[in-house]
């Protein structure tokens, strides 16, 4: 899919929840490239049109490509005590074992953000409550679970991602409470949230978010946007305590203002 590079963010947002095997982002200058790459069935059939996204009009081409090993487009991330892991791969002695199949909750973690929020979060000593907002297919969730949050309550707005959640729950044994909702207008409460969103996302949240967090851990935030994402927040009493960055992106961890 192109399209012009002042729409790419809101078209990436549409595009999250299609991109099962993989999403490809390629520059054309002023215009962004989105590649997606899935098993047959696992993408809307769409031939070659030309599409509404947001305000934009972008082109959309699709083709087959033959012989793909769709295995090796997914690996295991470790990440402290924890490996999260698609189930070909091993899991890894001692480690807290968070297995995922591939399919419409956006892959299995490989991407930086999901690594950047997990290395804030086992930073942490679990403390009651959690909530995911924005869960995909529930890794960052399930992971919290594993490592002692209790209760764990997630939310998309994705039937499949919520589908895929509860069964992701259920296969790797662990309780979560999955439900849908807009995380434009915040998900279920708890004094920890994760946020692994993108930035007109994040920035809905700031502007919505009635009841603030003891700790809310952000991501999905690219690292020339963290100043803009930063003043939202802390227009809402929120302060940066930690950050981890990696290949252009961000993960922060924010707690409520002392004052």
């Amino acid at each position: 899919m192109k399209v012009p590079r002042e729409h790419a963010e809101v078209a990436l947002l549409d595009l999250m929840a299609f991109a099962p095997g993989g999403l490809e982002e390629v520059d054309l200058g002023d215009a962004v490239e989105y590649v997606l790459y899935g098993a047959e069935g696992e993408l809307p059939a769409l031939g070659d049109v030309r599409a509404a996204v947001g305000d934009a009009l972008v082109e959309v081409s699709t083709s087959e490509v033959d012989e793909v090993d769709w295995h090796s487009f997914h690996h295991p991330l470790d990440v402290g005590p924890l490996r999260v892991r698609p189930p070909w791969h091993e899991p890894r002695d001692g480690a807290l074992d968070v297995v995922i199949e591939p399919g419409m909750g956006f892959g299995t973690g490989s991407h930086a953000t999901t690594r950047l929020t997990l290395e804030l979060l086992t930073a942490l000593t679990p403390e009651g409550a959690l909530a995911d907002w924005g869960c995909g297919s529930g890794i960052l969730a399930i992971a919290a679970a594993k490592l002692g949050w209790e209760p764990v309550l997630a939310c998309d707005i994705e039937p499949e991602s919520v589908d895929e959640a509860r069964a992701a729950a259920a296969h790797n044994g662990v309780a979560l409470e999955v439900t849908r909702c807009d995380v434009r207008q915040g998900g279920p409460p708890a004094p920890t949230v994760l946020a692994n969103l993108v930035r007109p996302l994040l920035l809905q949240v700031a502007a919505n978010l009635t009841e603030v967090p003891e700790r809310l851990i952000i991501s999905g935030v690219e690292t020339h946007e963290i100043d803009e994402v930063l003043l939202a927040f802390t227009r809402i009493s929120l302060v940066e305590r930690a950050r981890r960055e990696g290949n252009g992106w961000a993960a922060i961890e924010l707690i409520r203002a002392p004052y």
